[in-house]
């Protein structure tokens, strides 16, 4: 797939087609001999304190812009810069703002270092794309790469060079408020998104002007947290670690993510900034990383509130050596590490290990032969919010969509004549599509979903327009969660009589964007406030109701699901929202998307997740005594891998190439699609495997290949798949990343629980 940008050194307003599937970063080693022998020379030169230095990050805090701070930290922190002390630095956004900053420590530093600025721009810098758990529900790499190539564009741009993304964290519980920022419950498709996100960023060379460098975030586990509370403890086995929480991050590894980003909680006691374990054995050790890790938010000052360290010293000298290299915003390092070296408690070469790590990325990035080339205002102004980049957000946006319900072809709608009704808190809401994790995104800056519908049909239809009630109220902003409309209730009436007056309703409701993000945990993930009652009064006036569920998690929506004809997911879309969900609902796209995490019936399922164990005893009669719950249904309303489409396809029984694969060998898997419907149309084929016996139990179905096939009405094609002993193997009691023999299952299908199905014997 191609997708149009704006390329440097070319007019504004000429767009190019560039292919995002040549060139790009994978498995390459961040290992250059040439700058090796630099890093060499400058390590060198250095003295202990403008080592350590490079190890420390701070906030931008003051007006680099402006004159130096006069007193407080400010000042502290100026000097630092002045004096080669501050080796990052974050939330510096801007061309003006980053070279001064970089002026600061170049200019007047002993050894010149540049700073190495960074920013999380998660899903777009100011072209704001879906947020990440929408865009893996395209299960579209080529989108998804494309959407990361475009936000490092922009990031780029605006003088940055790092971004701390993509999060590449599992996660199997939606009360968790950062399952947005990830691809959801599973490690293949995470994986798959994390490799494509990492490309994205990173480009063909880390060295460009438009490329920055990625982060793989949260190193490990963080996405298990227990009760779905954001920074809570997680305590899981070696086999879930190692079979679904670490495959993401291997394969960002893999694909040259140039930094990891460790995570605020513990494994085993133990938490993950202080983690050995993690980050030399497995990491810097089994996987040979040679990039650098940088602490999450003061998470090495929060080893002392864990426990496991009694002061800043005792927290800088145990994470140094399990292999933090960057200390965001705790200042512990700056502060202790000179004379932890001088007491000998700290040998110096752990010191030069990291600083060595932090230099060659930031030679990898050009920033010491053009410190300054990032930050150029006349870039800046051609390339952010560039034509070219909305029309990217808005395909991927609408790639995004998943459509979950449409009892009677209630969708697509005409556009051409009748009237209809867009009603709900989020039907004109400009500022809910563009989620949590914005970057520098402008406030109200969405096309709502009232103005798509508007543009779409132009004069060829009658659209009216109620609010029905107020979603959030009060403070809507990065540092507040939102508060609900429980009570009024007085937008109601009004919004029940533009019902009655149309031929259908469009009712978007869902979540407020800042519902969802970094502590934003919720035990509780239906509809907030008085979203459902208004939901039903809707349905009483007007049986042809579509919801448009705009959401940055999956919610419970069983009133929804079993009285409403037709359901749109339309998550949090970014800045071509409305036109997007336009799109799709009048049928100029076919909806293509498939959920990436489970949609749960109830919150007291969670977590859920369809690659789950058997356990002794999965089914039962009419006794008790089996795996369930007495009041409800183990299944999901909507499993993992769903989503509908305005046509239909139809698959043929499974062929294999053989009834057995020798380790080493290669086993084809083929299935017939066929397109029966009247419309062309996508489809997400997925294979799902079954390890029948292992030497640790094993999931009752694992995701291990997809493939997104594009048909004509009635076309047909076949589909086929590669297993090898390789996509077999997980990780086993003997402590190994292996394949064992034996019998396997094999499913292909639509979704992560109907599928065609054969079997075959690994020898």
């Amino acid at each position: 797939m191609k997708y149009i940008r704006f390329e440097f050194g070319v007019a504004l307003g000429v767009v190019l087609l560039v292919s995002l599937c040549i060139g790009s970063i994978s498995g390459q080693s961040l290992i250059d001999p040439a700058i090796e022998a630099k890093v060499d020379s400058l390590l060198g030169k250095m003295t202990l304190e403008e080592k350590i230095g490079q190890l420390n990050q701070y906030s931008s805090t003051f007006d680099v812009t402006g004159p130096a701070p006069a007193a407080g930290s400010n000042k502290i922190r100026y000097e630092q810069i002045r004096k080669g002390q501050v080796g990052s630095m974050l939330n510096v956004v801007g061309a003006d703002a980053t070279r001064r900053a970089q002026q600061l420590a170049v200019e007047n530093s002993r050894l010149g270092i540049p700073l190495i600025l960074g920013l999380d721009v998660v899903h777009g810098y100011r072209t704001m794309f879906p947020i990440p758990l929408g865009e893996a529900a395209s299960w579209d790499l080529d989108a998804i790469e494309a959407s990361a190539r475009v936000a490092g564009t922009e990031a780029a741009a605006a003088g940055l060079h790092w971004t701390f993304a993509p999060m590449v964290d599992i996660c199997r519980d939606a009360r968790w408020g950062r399952i947005m920022e990830g691809a959801g419950e599973d490690p293949h498709l995470g994986a798959q998104v994390a490799a494509a996100r990492v490309k994205g960023f990173q480009g063909s060379s880390l060295s460009a002007l438009d490329t920055i460098a990625a982060c793989a975030k949260h190193y490990a586990a963080y996405g298990f947290a227990e009760a779905g509370r954001d920074y809570n403890t997680v305590d899981i086995s070696i086999q879930t670690l190692r079979n679904i929480a670490l495959p993401p991050f291997k394969a960002a590894v893999d694909a040259g993510v140039a930094t990891l980003m460790n995570a605020f909680n513990e494994i085993g006691g133990v938490p993950a900034t202080a983690s050995v374990h993690l980050q030399r054995k497995i990491l810097k050790g089994e996987w040979e990383f040679d990039g650098f890790v940088v602490s999450d938010w003061g998470s090495i000052g929060e080893l002392i509130t864990h426990g496991i360290a009694k002061d800043n010293v005792d927290a800088a000298l145990l994470a140094i050596t399990a292999g933090s290299d960057m200390d965001m915003e705790s200042s512990a390092y700056v502060q202790t590490l000179a004379d932890l070296v001088k007491s000998g408690r700290v040998e110096e070469k752990l010191i030069d290990d990291s600083v060595r790590r932090i230099l060659r990325i930031k030679f990898l990035l050009g920033l010491f032969d053009a410190p300054y080339g990032y930050s150029n205002n006349e870039r800046e102004e051609q390339v952010i919010l560039s034509a070219g980049h909305l029309l990217t957000s808005r395909d991927i946006a609408r790639k995004s969509i998943v459509l979950l319900k449409n009892d009677g072809n209630l969708l697509p709608l005409n556009k051409n004549r009748g009237t209809i009704a867009v009603i709900g808190p989020l039907a004109a809401d400009k500022d809910a599509p563009l989620g949590s994790w914005r970057a520098q995104a402008i406030t109200n800056s969405a096309v709502s979903l009232l103005e798509g519908i508007n543009e779409a049909v132009g004069s060829n239809a009658r659209v009216l327009y109620s609010e029905g009630a107020k979603l959030a109220i009060g403070q809507r902003n990065f540092l507040q969660s939102s508060t609900y409309n429980e009570n009024d209730k007085s937008g109601f009436q009004a919004a029940v009589e533009t019902a009655q007056k149309a031929d259908v309703v469009v009712l978007a409701i869902g979540e407020d964007a800042w519902q969802t993000g970094e502590g934003r945990s919720q035990v509780e993930i239906g509809l907030k406030g008085v979203q459902e009652e208004l939901l039903k009064e809707i349905y009483k006036a007007n049986k042809n109701v579509v919801v448009v569920l705009m959401a940055g998690r999956p919610l419970v929506i069983n009133w929804m699901a079993e009285n409403v004809p037709a359901i749109l997911n339309t998550w949090h879309l970014g800045s071509q929202a409305g036109h997007a969900i336009a799109d799709v609902l009048f049928g100029d796209y076919n909806p293509s998307g498939k959920l990436p995490v489970s949609f749960p019936r109830h919150g007291g399922q969670l977590p859920l997740y369809y690659n789950h164990k058997s356990t002794g005893r999965p089914t039962g009669g009419s006794i008790v005594f089996w795996s369930h719950y007495t009041d409800a249904l183990n299944t999901p309303l909507y499993p993992f891998g769903f989503g509908l489409s305005y046509t239909n396809f139809e698959y043929s029984d499974i062929r294999l190439s053989s009834e057995t694969i020798d380790m080493g060998g290669e086993l084809r898997v083929t299935v017939g699609l066929t397109n029966t419907g009247k419309r062309a149309g996508a489809e997400v084929v997925q294979l799902y495997v079954r390890d029948l016996v292992g030497s640790v139990t094993r999931p009752v179905k694992e995701l291990k290949g997809f493939q997104k096939i594009e048909l004509a009405s009635g076309q047909n094609r076949e589909v086929t798949f590669t297993l090898t002993s390789e996509k077999l193997a997980f990780y086993t009691r003997n402590g190994k990343w292996e394949a064992e023999p034996g019998r396997f299952k094999v499913w292909v299908g639509t979704n992560s629980q109907e599928g065609k199905e054969a079997e075959f014997a690994l020898h």
